[in-house]
């Protein structure tokens, strides 16, 4: 049988959620970004509650397999704690609330520190999840493991009678498989290239971009293998890093893409420190990256219209046109299709969820056009062997 897995990814402004469902039925989303507006019918954002709950009821489920936050930035956890079910207090279960099996947060999310006006805020909620998911020792996965949060942890463990080493097996480092999925029996695999310790050992100067998750997602699917830069809102000076420890093991296949998530929204910044009049020049080793594109690629930006005109050149948030035009540029270079904008597709008066399958015809996205009642389909096919 077929194997085809799917990648979503969701019209929330600038803002990220997506999500990865396996042949298997196994879904890990990425971030949740629900804005209230979103339930307003004339709203160009989706209502991601209704629209998530209703995927997985389809499937007649009331969980992720997953759920990942690259960082604790309101953009990728806005209405989170209103909508999962979280384990460290009862207020926050029941009432149809969508549990997750497994957490996977970056240590930074755990180090976060909040004044007293700030303890019902988003970020300090998630961070009481995380740090009570850690200490029962389970549900949980904890990217990096800095001194900072060691220290916190080891005097807990020892107030329950447990050696400091009892929690060892549910931190991942930069540079290593994530567990729990195996390229040949789950179809995926995750390799964990940031945040490295040195991202988070300050404690409360923690920066969440700098520290924030950034996984290369290897798709196995009959035989072939496809690749998914799932990357949160890093700074070029963290992919020039990542670039660089990368070829220093040895691991420069995990560059490569099929389709990349663009940091930030398509910010200039992920590339540069300046952005450019006309057109954005990316660094070095960003640049490098840039061009490990596979032939027929995809680059999917999270993020409002990215508008050409001078309003667009001006603008000071991103998106950034300037940075657009240089993503494409690259893109030609090295064969690939196209850049999506998820508020732009299949209009932005109406954006809909962008839905990729990969399957041993290749990474294809499938182009809703809902509007006039058929569906397009846009193909990256492997090269024919011979």
């Amino acid at each position: 049988m077929t194997t085809t897995h799917k990648v979503f990814f969701y019209p929330v402004g600038n803002g990220d959620t997506s999500q990865i469902v396996l042949s298997s039925g196994r879904r890990v989303l990425f971030d949740f970004c629900h804005r209230r507006n979103g339930e307003d019918q004339d709203s160009p954002l989706i209502d991601l509650k209704s629209q998530l709950k209703q995927e997985l009821a389809a499937e007649n489920r009331d969980y992720f397999d997953v759920v990942a936050f690259t960082h604790a930035d309101l953009d990728h956890i806005c209405g989170s704690t209103d909508f999962f079910e979280l384990q460290y207090a009862a207020k926050y279960q029941g009432n149809d609330r969508i549990k997750i099996k497994k957490l996977w947060v970056p240590a930074a999310i755990l180090l976060e520190e909040a004044t007293n006006d700030q303890q019902s805020d988003e970020f300090v909620i998630l961070r009481q999840e995380a740090r009570y998911r850690l200490l029962e020792g389970k549900d949980i996965l904890v990217f990096s493991k800095p001194p900072a949060l060691m220290d916190w942890l080891i005097p807990k463990l020892k107030e329950r009678g447990e050696l400091p080493s009892a929690r060892d097996h549910l931190f991942v480092d930069a540079g290593k498989l994530v567990p729990g999925f195996s390229l040949y029996s789950d179809g995926v695999e995750f390799f964990c290239h940031s945040p490295f310790i040195k991202h988070c050992e300050d404690g409360s100067d923690v920066i969440r971009n700098r520290a924030a998750l950034i996984l290369n997602v290897r798709f196995l699917a009959d035989g072939l293998t496809y690749d998914f830069l799932q990357v949160g809102d890093a700074e070029w000076e963290v992919l020039e890093e990542i670039v660089t420890i990368t070829r220093a093991h040895n691991n420069h296949d995990r560059l490569k893409w099929n389709l990349y998530n663009l940091p930030h929204h398509c910010s200039y910044l992920a590339m540069s420190d300046d952005k450019g009049e006309k057109e954005t020049t990316p660094k070095p080793l960003v640049k490098e990256l840039l061009l490990q594109g596979k032939k027929d690629a995809y680059l999917v930006s999270s993020s409002k219209p990215i508008l050409d005109n001078k309003d667009g050149y001006e603008q000071i948030q991103p998106p950034h046109i300037q940075t657009r035009k240089a993503y494409n540029r690259y893109l030609r270079e090295v064969g690939g299709r196209t850049l999506l904008v998820t508020m732009e597709e299949p209009n932005s008066n109406k954006p809909k969820p962008l839905e990729f399958t990969i399957s041993f015809s290749g990474v294809i996205f499938n182009r809703s056009t809902a509007s006039v009642g058929a569906a397009a389909i846009i193909t990256s096919r492997p090269p024919r062997a011979g």
